[in-house]
């Protein structure tokens, strides 16, 4: 049975909705309200509040743990330097991709790790001959993102802290009213956004403080449904959905390697050894099979299947994660794995898997789309991700 999280007393009063899923066995808002929009709102034109505790987090530590970092990831942890944060999977033997998370260097022998799923265990056996230590602090260490254009004016007026000079991925110390926190640049809207990490007995001291003063930078308390839109606008993957760990992959079709994935930025040819470097290098050199692509849907498609019924055209105003036939030429080359009506694009939008054929930006295909119980295709273009990227996301000057 999912528990509380260290926020879960300040987050409970707020959840008008009382929506909530189960998150890695805790509790977590679906939205606050009866409607998720406010708090879509909330990451795009004002601040959003999230409680991202859930996280699997992990510190590393030791002589050797840059060593033990750069065994298992597909980035080159010798270039990180204290402060800095990297996005990365990591992989099996076979190079396909077990999670994907951030790695934080705080000190020259301290990482700080995040992940989607426990990842403990493989951790520790990787380690071998290796004088490292690894803690799992994903009970002892709580978590806020606060995303959107106004949070880091509410930074700097809340933290003690160089927060001005905080730049796109990187990780300071400060404080929050006193309480110790350590703030990193990063997160999970496309947006300009922080995350917020501090002992779990100090959160409800920092979650107060940040409401508090957040009344004068539009903050909200912001639940998943508003996340899965922002994230999606971003063209950011979603375990599970948009790809799948190779510990829980059924079939064949659900194991991804990152060149499939599109992150081959992230995988480094020049460094040392790594877990499913040789079955990468050698899937270079043949080629993918298959990439997850952005789609942009045409709409005047979706609102002629609506009107030839006599209805008004539809689209949840929460992201879909039902996957759908992908087509070329009559043919099956896919599916869409998740989709959404953008509020601030004002375009449906949506990731797929399609065979690397038709992976190439400006690709013409159809998604399938159920109106009334009757199945139909409506035309739709491969498109780069990200769908929105906004100047103030990577900016120096807040």
């Amino acid at each position: 049975m999912p528990v509380g999280t260290p926020f879960h007393d300040r987050t409970f009063p707020l959840c008008e909705s009382l929506n909530y899923r189960e998150w890695a066995g805790y509790f977590a808002p679906s939205s606050y309200e009866p409607l998720h929009e406010h708090e879509y709102n909330a990451i795009r034109n004002g601040a959003a509040l999230f409680d991202v505790s859930p996280l699997f987090k992990y510190i590393v530590s030791g002589r050797d743990a840059a060593a033990l970092v750069n065994r298992i990831i597909t980035r080159d942890a010798s270039k990180l330097e204290t402060g800095h944060v990297i996005y990365t999977p990591w992989c099996d033997e076979r190079g396909h991709v077990l999670d994907d998370g951030t790695v934080s260097r705080l000190a020259e022998d301290r990482f700080r790790w995040t992940a989607a799923e426990p990842n403990y265990r493989w951790l520790l056996q990787q380690s071998a001959g290796l004088n490292v230590k690894i803690e799992d602090v994903s009970e002892r260490v709580a978590a806020l993102a606060l995303q959107g254009p106004t949070s880091g004016r509410l930074l700097q007026a809340v933290a003690d802290g160089d927060i001005a000079a905080l730049n796109y991925f990187r990780v300071t110390s400060g404080s929050i009213a006193g309480r110790p926190v350590d703030i990193s640049r990063t997160g999970y809207t496309g947006d300009l956004g922080y995350e917020i990490w501090m002992d779990r007995a100090d959160a409800g001291v920092v979650w107060d403080t940040l409401m508090l003063h957040g009344r004068a930078f539009a903050i909200k308390p912001a639940g998943l449904l508003a996340l899965d839109v922002a994230r999606l606008e971003a063209g950011l993957l979603l375990i599970d959905v948009d790809f799948f760990s190779a510990r829980r992959a059924l079939t064949t079709s659900q194991l991804y390697t990152p060149l499939e994935m599109g992150l081959e930025r992230l995988v480094d040819p020049d460094k040392s050894a790594f877990i499913g470097r040789h079955a990468l290098d050698t899937e270079r050199i043949r080629g993918s099979a298959r990439r997850i692509v952005g789609l942009t849907v045409d709409w005047p498609d979706i609102e002629a299947m609506y009107d030839a019924v006599g209805l008004a055209p539809s689209v949840p105003a929460a992201t879909s994660r039902v996957a759908v036939p992908v087509y070329a030429k009559n043919r099956q080359v896919g599916r869409m794995t998740s989709s959404t009506w953008s509020p601030t694009l004002k375009q449906m939008i949506g990731l797929a898997t399609v065979d690397y054929s038709c992976s190439a930006p400006g690709t013409r295909v159809e998604i399938e789309h159920t109106v009334d119980a009757v199945r139909h295709r409506a035309a739709a273009a491969v498109t780069r991700t990200p769908f929105f990227n906004p100047p103030r996301k990577t900016a120096s000057a807040l």
